[in-house]
């Protein structure tokens, strides 16, 4: 087994078709078969199904497909950190960060780090906290922001922000940041709401119990754009981060305003793996997402949000 025919088997699983694979690899195509075939022998298994549709993964395939994916990313990583630039932090970090958050911190974390350090190739994942979890305990993730968890076995929790979650309506209903709104009063709308088993979901439905009130709910849905565009359209109202609705609320396209009776809030952390080496561009990406998040803060491009210790001082590390 060796490096060309895992990077076979992954373009060929990518754009199931040997012939595309050969072009991009910039080979002949039974060159891709062969390595293929003799992967497979080696395995003992098959593969790739082949159908008059394309070459389709098989179940062990698919297994394959995903380790080889990981081990390329690896050596692609060493590589980068034992050929450096004299003097110069290099190498490739993978970062996780929430959806409601991309809008205000990709950007700054991007130009940061190549004004700064330009031997750093960041790679930058966004999803909700369940995901980038999982993502960073398989050892996709190098760091990641995830919210309303405490240190595991497997992984470092370190808190950088607490923020209040706001309820969020079309700009009609006149919500505004000064005049919180009780819970048992947003939950007599009908409510689009994050999907069952969300984290979010979550800590609505026991801020619910805690509310007494019987929420209504008119939709569910995985996706923070997807909310906002059904509240704007008139199919309810619903519950974000101040973070994820600051710009709208803005541009005056959502009103909205904190939750009270009772308080709803999420603590996000920086999460890190406990185990194994940290090199130093993930040493150097962490700090500058911290500082990013302790200036969104400090500029009141956070709302309602509110620092906590261990952020500040992994910045000052």
């Amino acid at each position: 087994m060796d490096v060309k025919q895992l990077k076979a088997l992954i373009t060929v699983a990518e754009v199931g078709s040997v012939t595309r694979a050969a072009e991009l690899l910039h080979l002949v195509q039974p060159a891709v078969t062969r390595q293929v075939r003799t992967l497979e022998e080696e395995l003992g298994v098959l593969l790739f199904e082949r159908t008059r549709q394309g070459m389709r993964p098989t179940e062990a395939g698919a297994i394959m497909v995903d380790r080889a994916r990981r081990a390329l990313n690896e050596l692609e990583r060493a590589r980068a950190e034992v050929q450096p630039t004299p003097g110069a932090v290099t190498g490739i970090v993978t970062v996780g960060l929430l959806e409601s958050t991309t809008d205000l911190l990709s950007e700054p974390l991007v130009s940061a780090i190549a004004r700064d350090h330009p031997g750093v190739e960041l790679r930058l994942m966004t999803a909700y906290s369940g995901h980038l979890q999982q993502w960073l305990d398989i050892g996709d993730l190098d760091l990641t922001l995830l919210y309303n968890l405490d240190s595991t076995p497997s992984l470092n929790a370190q808190p950088l922000v607490r923020e209040h979650l706001w309820v969020v309506a079309p700009p009609s209903a006149g919500l505004r940041a000064d005049r919180p709104v009780p819970f048992a009063e947003a939950a007599a709308h009908p409510l689009v709401m994050p999907a069952s088993g969300h984290a979010l979901r979550t800590l609505i439905d026991a801020a619910a119990a805690r509310a007494g009130a019987d929420m209504d709910v008119a939709v569910q849905t995985n996706s923070m754009l997807v909310q906002k565009r059904l509240v704007l359209a008139g199919h309810g109202w619903t519950v974000l981060p101040g973070v994820g609705i600051a710009e709208d609320v803005a541009a005056g396209t959502l009103s909205a305003a904190p939750l009270c009776e009772p308080d709803v809030w999420r603590s996000i952390i920086l999460g890190t793996p406990r185990t194994g080496r940290v090199p130093p561009a993930v040493e150097v990406v962490a700090r500058e997402l911290v500082h990013q998040v302790n200036s969104a803060v400090a500029q009141g491009k956070w709302p309602s949000a509110q620092m906590q210790g261990t952020g500040a001082a992994l910045e000052e590390a």
